[in-house]
This record gives structure tokens, sequence and C-alpha cells, in this order.
């Protein structure tokens, strides 16, 4: 079953997706996690997650540790699918309950009071199913663990 798990393509395709996602994720989950990169840490994430979003905290706690060590194991290549598919429900969360009301497009213009649309998201989404499908390639821990 872990072998089946593990089992990837052999392509150097998906390590420059891995490498954005990781940088993404990672900074992202140490700013919920830890209050990392001017971030809220994770009492003011839980807090703003139940108060804005309706959100209940050990969901935010769930978001956060999965942005942050999901970002860690894509990064290495390791459970890549089962981290992947943990962040594309991340990415689906915020398209559906933080960025469909603002419709498709980023706020290029910085408008006050106007969030960002979907679109960010879209792609973000897009490059965690990639690694669903295609799993950590060749320079992965996946590739190495399952030969």
């Amino acid at each position: 079953m872990l072998k089946k798990l593990l089992a990837t393509q052999n392509t150097w395709t998906t390590l420059p997706v891995r490498l954005a996602l990781a940088a993404l994720f990672i900074a992202h989950g140490g700013q919920k996690m830890f209050g990392w990169f001017g971030g809220p840490g994770l009492s003011a994430t839980m807090q703003g997650f139940q108060q804005y979003l309706g959100i209940p905290a050990w969901l935010a706690v769930l978001a956060g540790v999965t942005e942050f060590f999901g970002g860690l194991g894509v990064l290495v290549g390791l459970l890549t699918r089962v981290a992947a598919t943990g962040l594309s429900v991340v990415m689906l969360v915020a398209m559906f309950k933080v960025h469909w009301a603002n419709g498709f497009f980023l706020n290029w213009d910085g408008k006050p009071n106007v969030g960002h649309g979907i679109e960010f998201n879209v792609v973000v989404l897009g490059l965690t199913l990639a690694l669903v499908i295609a799993g950590g390639g060749a320079a992965s821990l996946d590739r190495k663990l399952s030969q």
C-alpha cells in the first residue's frame, strides 16, 4: 500500500511545481502557525477564522498544519500526493469561503474594502492537482523510497 502511495512518474517537470508550491505554502503556513513573515500566529488565526469566516478553531489549526507541513512534504517530495491533496482542499476552502464573493480577478488596483477574486487560487489548485496526479517526480523522496 505504501509503495503504491509513493509511486511517481520519473519526470523532472514536477520539481519547479513542487518548489514554487513549497515556498508559497510554507510561508503561509508559517504565518498562520508561528506568526512568521508578519503573520498573525495561531491564536489570532483561530480567532479570525471563527469571527470572519465562521470556521471552527480546530479547522484553522488544521489549515495551518496542512499548509506548513504539506508545504514541507511537497518541498522534499515525501508523501507528495497526500500533501498535495490536503493543499488542494485548503485552496478549495479559500476559493469558496473567502474569494468567491469577489469574482474571478485579483484586486490589481488595490481598491479599498475589495478583496481578491479566485484567480490566484485557480492557478494554485491546478498546480496542486498536477502533483496529485503525477506524484513527486524524479527528484523526490517518494521516488527514492518507492524503488
